[in-house]
């Protein structure tokens, strides 16, 4: 299809890669990766037209249709949404207009005319055509990709013109997928997309019928979508095959291995050099000398270049807040005639790392700011616990950064006892090196404000975290300091993400918004997902309860007392005083919730322990592991003794 031979490519004077092979199949779905600079999006320009290389050739089999998506700077004018999609059916636009043209002028021809023979030749083969490319439901296809995409019916009629530039790509995105290349570019598809559409977009990148290269700082989405991964490293180009978890591990064993012959190299250099150096002045040994001399400069020298170290940070510790965080209270929100939110009532309790998820326009982001009293609910309440202090991360949180502050001398007011080293890696992190950080906040762009904004939280947060969107404009590496930071933080955080790998790795609560109401789902993204499938499949009265009452209603169902089944009517006998009973069901009920977080906190440590990263971090994960796994087995064997009480 394509292929890429010697090709190279400099931006200025610097090398971005070089030498680079490249045979690009059919059906292929691949993913190319690389740290940020390396010239990713260069070579995707590359492949597709936009840009030449400095270096080497690009070819690409005759007839070959490429779609290529970047990441931003698209801007549609002049048609409706959907007549714009509909333009890229053209071709069979005008084979039906043809058509039906050749069938009035048949119709007026004598039927035993030689023209009429060839008319109707002609028609029969554009019917045949139009047929077997689906054109009797074009409406249909656009109809499907539009609704995936996120545009309800009421935008089909709008203007492309009047949709902000996120829009604006997902209009692009559409009319690529319905025109179905040969081969597409997709250059970070999922950054404009919220989680559902990229549920959506994953699924329909599954079925596609032809290959396509994706770049991506999603992981969970190219562990789903790709089966080959290509890697832009030390200038040059190195295909995996497999997904980006399978892409992961063989680099770590490439790697281990490219050192090994490195230190081999190393050890057979210094033995030529020291040989040189030993008998350089006998003449007796001129011979071999000159000999290990040349064989010294045919060696071609392994090169391992420095690979960005690995950064860990942690939150410094808040002060604990009560057990209940916020509680919300027949909670509504309407702006003007439209009611986001009505009547939403749940709880927030301490240590909670909840989702919340919902579409574009569900209302997570106004659920968030009526949470940290941004905005004030048109009725009920949102009441918060004691000793709580929230911080907020709005996504355009750079607003309220001073312009003038430099960001380096910004971040040490915020975080005194944190040494400059520290300070200075973790914006490392968060894409800023070098002189970047001794910039003026109001020189940076939006995206890299967000990015700073969010660096600066963490150096100096609160007991409650509300993060609308922290994953975006981060690259792989700032998520995972991020959910790392986030996974070790003693308080409770309450986020919107539409990163599916971060939530299901974070989270152990999920809050879905959903028609102006909240409902509460125990787990992670994934519980959340399996719980809705089996409501979706349960009848209809029981798929209308929330998962908490379908769950208390399951639990008192199969309670016993005694030992036998509860009878109708029939209470459980009191054997204790009432209020020493209050406070043992309390207990046993923090207990239950407390339970699963401690086994979710050692799954997660020992997910941790399977990556290699040092002997000391090693052993601190150990440690962490063997702790949590005392503090479960003293919670169990507490509330399996309350229990008895209780029951006795």
């Amino acid at each position: 299809m394509l292929s890429l031979k010697d090709a190279g490519k400099r931006f200025g004077p610097r090398v971005l890669f070089m030498e680079a092979n490249w045979l690009i199949r059919s059906n292929e779905k691949t993913a190319l990766v690389g740290a940020n600079g390396t010239g990713k999006s260069t070579l995707m320009k590359v492949l597709a037209g936009v840009e030449q290389l400095d270096y080497g050739a690009a070819e690409r089999t005759r007839g070959m249709s490429i779609g290529y998506l970047p990441q931003e700077g698209l801007r549609l004018t002049g048609r409706t949404i959907f007549d714009e999609c509909l333009s890229v059916f053209d071709e069979l636009r005008g084979m039906e207009r043809e058509a039906e043209q050749l069938a009035a002028q048949m119709a007026e021809l004598d039927h035993e005319s030689a023209e009429y023979e060839s008319t109707a030749a002609r028609y029969s083969m554009l019917q045949e055509r139009f047929h077997a490319l689906d054109g009797y439901a074009l409406d249909a296809q656009v109809g499907s990709v539009l609704t995936g995409l996120g545009f309800g019916k009421e935008d089909w009629s709008r203007q492309t013109s009047e949709f902000s530039g996120g829009w604006q790509m997902r209009i692009a995105l559409a009319k690529l997928l319905l025109a179905k290349p040969n081969l597409l570019l997709l250059d970070e598809p999922t950054n404009h997309l919220d989680l559902e559409t990229r549920n959506w977009l994953e699924d329909y990148l599954k079925g596609y019928p032809f290959g396509y290269i994706l770049i991506s700082h999603d992981r969970y989405f190219l562990d789903v979508t790709i089966d080959r991964t290509v890697e832009i490293w030390n200038k040059r180009l190195t295909t995996y095959q497999g997904n980006y978890s399978k892409y992961l591990k063989q680099k770590e064993e490439r790697r281990a291995q490219l050192e090994a012959a490195y230190r081999n190299q190393r050890e057979q250099i210094e033995h030529l050099e020291a040989f040189i150096n030993r008998f350089r002045a006998q003449a007796t040994k001129a011979k071999q000398v000159q000999s290990r001399i040349k064989e010294l400069e045919k060696i071609e020298r392994i090169e391992i270049p420095e690979e960005e170290p690995v950064i860990h940070f942690k939150f410094p510790q808040p002060p604990p807040s009560g057990r209940m965080v916020v509680e919300a209270e027949g909670l509504s929100k309407s702006y003007g005639e439209k009611q986001v939110l009505k009547d939403v009532r749940f709880g927030i309790e301490r240590g909670d790392r909840i989702a919340l998820v919902g579409v574009n326009g569900a209302g997570k982001s106004t659920l968030i700011k009526l949470l940290t009293g941004v905005e004030q609910p048109t009725a009920g309440a949102v009441k918060l616990g004691h000793n709580v202090v929230s911080e907020y991360f709005a996504q355009d949180q750079y607003k309220v950064l001073d312009p003038e502050a430099r960001m380096l001398d910004d971040l040490s007011r915020a975080a005194l006892k944190v040494p400059e080293t520290e300070l200075r890696s973790l914006l490392g992190c968060f894409l800023f090196r070098g002189d970047d950080v001794f910039k003026q906040l109001g020189v940076l762009s939006g995206g890299e404000r967000n990015r700073y904004a969010l660096a600066r939280i963490l150096v100096s947060p609160s007991n409650f975290l509300l993060l609308d969107e922290p994953t975006n404009h981060l690259d792989m590496r700032a998520k995972d300091v991020l959910l790392e930071a986030i996974a070790a933080f003693s308080g409770t955080v309450i986020f919107v993400s539409h990163d599916r790998y971060f939530i299901d790795r974070l989270a152990t609560k999920v809050l879905e918004v959903e028609n102006g109401t909240v409902t509460t789902y125990e787990g992670n993204y994934e519980d959340y997902l399996r719980r809705k499938e089996a409501l979706a499949a349960a009848p209809e009265p029981v798929a209308k309860a929330s998962s908490q009452e379908a769950h208390a209603t399951a639990a008192a169902e199969a309670a016993p007392v005694n030992g036998q089944a509860a009878e109708p009517g029939k209470e459980r006998p009191k054997r204790l005083n009432p209020i020493k009973q209050k406070q043992m069901e309390d207990r046993c009920e923090f207990l239950e919730e407390e339970v699963p977080r401690v086994e979710a906190a050692i799954a997660h440590t020992e997910q941790q322990l399977g990556v290699f990263v040092s002997a000391a971090e090693t052993q601190r994960l150990t440690e962490l592991a063997e702790e949590l796994r005392g503090q479960l087995a003293a919670l169990t064997a507490e509330w399996e003794e309350l229990m008895l009480q209780l029951e006795g």
